[in-house]
């Protein structure tokens, strides 16, 4: 079913004939495509499923139920501020990653399935260490990478540091409904400069801001306006952080540790010369994530210190 040229998420209400779960979804993705969203459809049963208080494929068997009034009322304005940009994950309050749901809210960057690649990354370098690694997670947000390495790696130590309180309060929340048991660390600070000097990590993972001036302006709406643009953008090149991190995990993590970063491509080769550069790293290298883009940056701090 087409909207008409003129329809509003008001319509949802006025047209004539009863409103059932498939009718809905048929006239949101058509909505929702004519302002922009490229998974219209996804966007509807997710908004949904969220206002019925159901699973998403639970809406695949009850097509043919008609929604309240109520119901509508409240999917409309989901609607209507989906429509105008505002993602969807803010909207509902949460985001699928590595099969757990975790809480966001506009003050962290919205989990992406790329992210996932790091955490794979993670989980394969923490084998090569055989009891309790100290694990940091740099700028962790939502905390769905400190989140996984403690679900994961159930002896690990592991410290989830961010310079937003906000951001902070959602990745406790996070951990406290997700791996209650364990006791991660939660430290506000910018990188590493608010911890001991004398604390030392083997594996420090960073999901940090890698995007250029230039590129932000080119990101998506959905991204761009509604999202933390602390979060994602470095500064003029795009490397920024990923030079601090270099610098400060010279310090900071053990001989034979691990940097495990996610990258965008278009600073791959860039982020792989700032540590080619300096003779105390080891062999820099980029793994491709699900969509064979350069997405994971690894790299290991030599025993020995030098080259």
């Amino acid at each position: 079913m087409e909207p008409p040229a003129n329809a509003s998420p008001s319509t949802i209400a006025s047209q004539d004939g009863p409103w059932t779960i498939l009718r809905l979804l048929q006239w949101t993705t058509a909505y929702l495509a004519r302002h922009g969203a490229s998974n219209g459809r996804l966007d509807a049963e997710i908004l949904l499923a969220h206002v019925r208080g159901c699973e998403r494929l639970q809406l695949y068997t009850a097509y043919s139920e008609v929604v309240s009034e109520s119901d509508r009322a409240a999917y409309r304005e989901l609607v209507r501020q989906r429509a105008s940009g505002r993602p969807v994950a803010y909207l509902v309050g949460y985001r699928e990653f590595y099969s757990m749901r975790f809480a966001v809210t506009p003050d962290v960057l919205i989990p992406r399935p790329e992210t996932e690649s790091l955490v794979i990354a993670l989980l394969d370098l923490a084998k090569g260490f055989p009891r309790h690694p100290r694990v940091a997670d740099v700028g962790t947000g939502s905390g769905v990478l400190a989140i996984c390495a403690a679900k994961y790696l159930p002896d690990a130590r592991v410290t989830a540091i961010d310079r937003s309180l906000p951001a902070l309060d959602v990745a406790r929340r996070n951990a406290a409904s997700l791996v209650p048991e364990r006791g991660i660390e939660f430290v506000a600070s910018d990188l590493f400069e608010a911890l001991p000097s004398e604390r030392r990590f083997d594996i420090v993972v960073s999901n940090p801001p890698y995007v250029s001036d230039q590129e932000f302006e080119q990101l998506p709406k959905d991204v761009r306006d509604f999202e933390p643009t602390m979060a994602l953008v470095a500064g003029p090149t795009g490397t920024e952080i990923v030079l601090r991190l270099a610098s400060e995990c010279r310090d900071r993590l053990e001989p034979g540790g691990w940097l495990v970063c996610e990258i965008s491509p278009m600073i791959a080769d860039a982020s792989r010369a700032i540590f080619a550069s300096e003779g105390i790293w080891h062999d820099p290298r980029t793994t491709r994530d699900l969509a064979s883009h350069e997405r994971v940056l690894t790299v290991q701090r030599r025993r020995d210190g030098g080259p």
